[in-house]
């Protein structure tokens, strides 16, 4: 179950020639692919493609009446691996992932398939998931397009020039017998416009065709001294087929300015900022006309030598907009500047940030500082940074400053990002922390996941984290003799993806003797809620319901556990503690399932609310704090860090702490209370049931109970007023 659906957007594809389609960047990348007569497709979800690969599984009818094939690949690995169709056959396909950590799954496919070189067009869509927005480390795909030497490009984010990138990356593929990488900022990703639509091509040559006519080279196989001959024929014969396709079909764009001395040159991706930042100076108009001359490379690479001259040609100085480090283009450009003797003076990361996203604000000072210093506006000083005051409370005295020797759990800390309300992986770390209450801490190596929550507080669980999948691979060195087991996480997905592999079986082989925690919540939930082998969904296109265990068990683990419900605190605890705490020796294996929260409130929200509209009963579970029993410890909030418990006012005059209380937001999973009631804390929890629409005989019990304990609550109330004085 993806977390947003497309059924009613793809329609929008069967749109034929001349329409006008109106929509979101992913639905047009898959409109361009049906547009350009492609075969095959297939890819990994991962931000900000994820809706790529979910509208391309809403569209399994309209890609089946085009005959294309479509498959969530298992990896990354498995999706570049797929374009060795394209190898042998004039086939056009397409693959799509994360960049860049995708890429560097997919780097050993990658680069054979750019060793050998292709027949039919194959085009490589990664997601740029850079800048602020980013949930990975800072790289960028440039340098792995550079390595392989496959083409990269970089399009100005509005739909005709994705779509026109994604048909002429086909072209530019096939022409040169090269891969080509088309990369979407994860704005580009979604940017919403208009183009103008063309008719959907069925593939010219089927993967039927290509199965019943087989085609072998082994020149094309990186063998060698075949592999030998590759080099050659990227730099003799490749290279120089893609430099006059693109200068043919101009796909970078030159525009002209008054400014002829000055020049701005522009990668595809940033030019939406850049213009803005010229607008802010007055250099450009809110319709995108600009008064400098701008070379906007929607080819980020090659570099194609004769424009970059052609543009520089008679320039005092242009300033290159080159978003992340290291600053390869400037670094090219340097050199056929100087090489060729031109004078015009290169200006980039002098002036522009040398790491970080390139925001407005960013580019804005960094085009002030250039503009001004070759006259072209008046220098200004910088405004002084506006500073935002947000009065959430009127306090009365400002708090006295922590201590130097207060521990930090004392502090009031930031509020990083955390679990959902009601998420299933937030009882299994409160477990960790209960058992590490008892046996000191451990060793945890984390993976990637929604579960990496559990390093920040009020956790504070985990020491590394090396890749999708690499939770057990990442503590394979800690496997010795000692008093204590290393503890690895990893989740249904990236255990899926290369954990089974990579970190149980290398377990298995290495005769490991810590234990694994495999995540089980029903879906890859950190990358969109997409169905995977474990899913117990029913799918109509995919093979779901395979469980973990039984494939666990398959490659030798003999301790395995499954716990289906992460809920079960006190459970989780006591299995966690015989898992380190057991003499039997060999890798042990814990499966924790619970369905993730944040889907089953997708599905089952709109249920609820339906029902209650329709007039039926609804009972919905909800948890509470006793006012008069809570003490104040919160020991409860330092073990769950659930969302939905806060703190209010202890309503008794004579108690100044704060008691604990639980907010609207509670789904009624019940964390809270098996977490107090496993710590041995205290009875104030209970559960309540919400009744909507409640029958007759419900209405009557209720009126009847509110009576009677409106009754007792004045008696006692007027024998405190006999007793007050």
């Amino acid at each position: 179950m993806a977390e947003r659906s497309f059924v009613e957007e793809v329609k929008k594809l069967k749109l034929g020639q001349g329409e006008v389609f109106s929509g979101e960047g992913i639905l047009a990348v898959t409109k361009a692919l049906l547009e350009s007569g492609v075969a095959y497709v297939a890819g990994y979800q991962g931000a900000p493609i994820s809706h790529l690969m979910d509208v391309l599984a809403d569209a399994q009818d309209i890609l089946t009446e085009q005959g294309i094939r479509f498959e969530n690949s298992a990896s990354e690995a498995t999706a570049a691996a797929t374009l060795a169709a394209s190898v042998n056959y004039p086939l056009r396909g397409a693959v799509t992932f994360k960049a860049t950590v995708g890429t560097n799954v997919a780097s050993d496919a990658l680069a054979n398939l750019a060793s050998g070189g292709v027949t039919g067009g194959a085009l490589i869509i990664v997601g740029e998931d850079y800048g602020e927005g980013s949930s990975i480390m800072q790289e960028r795909s440039h340098a792995f397009a550079m390595k392989s030497q496959i083409w990269l490009l970089d399009p100005r984010p509005n739909l005709t020039s994705i779509v026109e990138s994604v048909k002429a990356g086909f072209d530019l593929s096939e022409a040169s017998n090269t891969p080509v990488m088309l990369q979407l900022r994860i704005r580009a990703c979604h940017v919403h416009g208009q183009f103008v639509a063309g008719a959907n091509r069925p593939p010219e040559f089927t993967l039927k065709e290509a199965m019943e006519q087989p085609q072998r080279d082994v020149s094309r196989i990186v063998l060698p001294p075949a592999s030998f001959v590759h080099e050659q024929e990227k730099i003799k014969e490749r290279w120089p087929a893609a430099v006059k396709f693109i200068e043919e079909r101009r796909l970078n764009e030159f525009f002209d300015g008054d400014h002829g001395d000055l020049g701005v040159i522009v990668q595809g991706g940033s030019y939406n900022t850049m213009m803005r930042a010229l607008e802010r100076l007055g250099l450009a108009d809110v319709y995108g006309n600009s008064q400098v001359p701008l070379y906007v490379m929607n080819v980020a690479y090659p570099v194609i030598d004769s424009e970059v001259l052609r543009f520089c040609e008679g320039k005092r100085a242009v300033l290159l907009v080159e978003e992340g480090q290291p600053n390869f283009i400037e670094q090219n450009l340097a050199t056929i500047l100087r090489q060729a003797g031109v004078s015009a003076q290169l200006h980039g990361k002098d002036v522009l940030p040398v790491a970080g996203e390139y925001t407005t604000a960013a580019l804005l000072k960094g085009a002030r500082a250039f503009f001004e210093r070759y006259g072209r506006i008046e220098p200004q000083p910088l405004p002084a940074p506006v500073r935002k005051i947000i009065p959430l409370v009127q306090a009365k005295e400002l708090p006295a400053p922590p201590e130097p020797d207060q521990p930090i759990e004392e502090v009031v800390h930031a509020r990083p990002p955390g679990f959902c309300t009601g998420c299933p992986e937030r009882p299994i770390f409160s477990a960790m922390k209960l058992v590490e209450r008892e046996l000191g801490p451990h060793h945890v190596s984390a993976d990637i996941g929604c579960h990496l929550f559990s390093i920040l507080p009020p956790f504070h669980l985990g020491n590394t984290t090396m890749g999708y999948g690499l939770g057990a691979a990442g503590a394979a060195a800690l496997n010795v003799p000692a008093g204590k087991r290393a503890i690895s996480v990893m989740g249904d997905g990236g255990f899926w993806h290369n954990g089974l592999t990579s970190g149980i079986a290398n377990a298995v082989f290495n005769r490991s003797d810590n234990l694994t925690i495999v995540v089980d919540n029903n879906y890859t939930s950190a990358t969109g809620g997409q169905d995977i082998l474990s899913s117990k969904a029913n799918n109509a296109t995919r093979s779901t319901g395979h469980e973990i265990e039984q494939a666990v068990r398959g490659v030798g683990v003999k301790w395995v556990k499954t716990l289906r419900r992460t809920y079960d605190v006190a459970g989780m605890r006591d299995t966690l503690r015989e898992a380190l705490t057991t003499k039997e020796k060999g890798p042990k294996v814990l499966i924790a399932q619970s369905e993730c929260m944040l889907n089953k409130q997708r599905r089952e929200k709109p249920l609820v609310r339906k029902a209650m509209a329709d007039g039926k009963r609804v009972v919905r579970d909800k948890f509470g704090v006793d006012s008069d029993t809570c003490t104040g410890d919160h020991s409860c909030i330092r073990l769950s860090g659930c969302p939905s418990l806060s703190i209010k006012p202890n309503p008794d005059p004579l108690r100044s702490d704060p008691v604990a209380t639980v907010l609207d937001s509670c789904v009624g999973c019940g964390n809270c209370g098996d977490v107090s009631h496993a710590a041995v804390l205290c009875p104030s929890f209970y559960k309540a049931q919400v009744v909507s629409n409640p029958s007759g005989w419900e209405r009557l019990r209720e009126r009847i109970r509110s009576g009677a304990i409106g009754w007792l609550q004045r008696g006692e109330a007027r024998r405190r007023e006999r007793y007050a004085f």
